[in-house]
């Protein structure tokens, strides 16, 4: 990152194609995702995918090999029912290795050439190695090869017709382009319709409000979606916030705000970290008119498995994921501005590592860090070591262009 700080290692081409940041943590859907973005594509010899892949790929022996043999695996919690006290039963079961989504695509003939013309790029990680969603997309984000636009989102989509196109589009209708990022939650999806013809277009929904869940270990403010656009708008309107499931940008954004590598094992706060330091740098976040993508929303009945599973297996020790995240999580909250988060009380703790380089994935310079709680009618709560997020009136109004 020092090497080409403030610079791309390419140039960013002016061809309008896409580069597509999959992170991929032991994703079943990985290969329908991949054949939805293609199949639905306006223009699928100019989309590019970069996807790290974190799977299960069998047992690892002592020489480094894998044995794939059996079921070496395990899937995740799976709720199996109740107890007499009405709590949810899981179990954890043993289970074969994952199947190479990226594999899988690669066979199929219609998308074959995709693969061998160097528009899929890949990286494996064993999935007892991840260090979850923020780091994966980290590392995503670097096999990025000078594309026009960047789209970051997860691996478990289904995409609308000509969504490449219609992103571009409505990206370029902002009145800040080209800083100018599209993010939104999108609709969800259930099962698998063999008879997929595309996302249905609806109105898309604003980011326009934020909560913080007390019940959560390691509680951090998390972002949720505000009004919904009505169908007339003659462009899209602002919000301050960006989701990391789905945003799209002009390649600059790689430029000016860098992946933060310093983020392992983070789920919830990522989000409100990329919001503050894009608006901060001077790009405008806008939720996007329409719905583009769909994306599979999953309950814990499912028993699909979560990053956070495999760390506590690793190293055999239950919710140890908690204690590593309570830690890295200060440099967010830190950011963020929470009040036991100041640099004087994380150096009390010790833990000041966590503060490395927040200089340069922090904070920018174009816009102040009080001007962007301003926006998105936060406040810190100072007696009560807390944010406060209040109602967002002008973006559920859509009221900035």
């Amino acid at each position: 990152d020092d090497a080409y700080r403030g610079r791309s290692i390419f140039p960013i081409r002016e061809d309008e194609s896409i580069f597509l940041s999959l992170a991929a943590y032991r994703e079943h859907l990985l290969a329908d995702t991949l054949t939805y973005a293609f199949t639905q594509a306006k223009d699928p010899d100019n989309l590019f995918v970069g996807a790290v892949v974190q799977n299960c790929f069998g047992k690892v022996l002592e020489d480094g090999t894998i044995d794939p043999s059996g079921k070496p695996c395990k899937t995740g919690l799976e709720v199996v029912g109740k107890n007499s006290a009405g709590k949810d039963m899981t179990k954890m079961s043993d289970a074969p290795p994952d199947h190479n989504g990226i594999a899988d695509f690669c066979a199929k003939p219609s998308f074959r050439k995709y693969c061998e013309s160097g528009q899929v790029r890949v990286l494996y990680v064993n999935a007892s190695e991840s260090l979850g969603p923020a780091m994966a997309r980290y590392y995503a984000s670097k096999l990025w090869g000078g594309e026009t636009y960047f789209i970051q989102c997860d691996s478990h989509l289904q995409f609308a017709t000509h969504w490449d196109d219609k992103y571009i589009q409505e990206v370029k209708a902002t009145s800040n382009y080209p800083k100018s990022v599209l993010s939104s939650y999108p609709p969800g999806f259930t099962g698998h319709d063999p008879n997929f013809k595309g996302v249905r277009e609806t109105p898309g929904a604003r980011l326009c409000t934020c909560e913080t869940k007390k019940d959560e270990p390691n509680a951090i403010v998390r972002i949720n979606t505000g009004s919904g656009y009505r169908g007339t708008e003659p462009r899209p309107t602002q919000i301050p916030y960006i989701a990391a499931g789905f945003f799209f940008a002009r390649s600059e954004f790689l430029i000016d705000v860098p992946f933060d590598p310093y983020l392992p094992w983070c789920f919830m706060g990522e989000e409100i970290a990329l919001s503050m330091r894009a608006w901060t740098r001077g790009w405008n976040i806008y939720a996007p008119r329409k719905n583009l993508i769909a994306h599979q929303y999953r309950p814990g009945r499912m028993g699909l498995p979560k990053f956070w599973e495999s760390v506590d297996q690793f190293w055999g020790r239950p919710g140890i994921i908690y204690r590593a995240q309570a830690k890295v999580l200060k440099r967010i909250k830190h950011m963020v501005g929470y009040p036991d988060a100041k640099r004087e009380s994380i150096e009390k703790e010790g833990i000041e590592v966590v503060l490395t380089e927040i200089e340069e994935y922090g904070i920018g310079k174009e816009r102040s860090w009080n001007e962007f709680l301003e926006f998105a009618s936060m406040e810190i709560d100072e007696a009560n070591k807390r944010v406060i997020c209040r109602i967002n009136k002008w973006c559920n109004q859509g009221l900035k262009d």
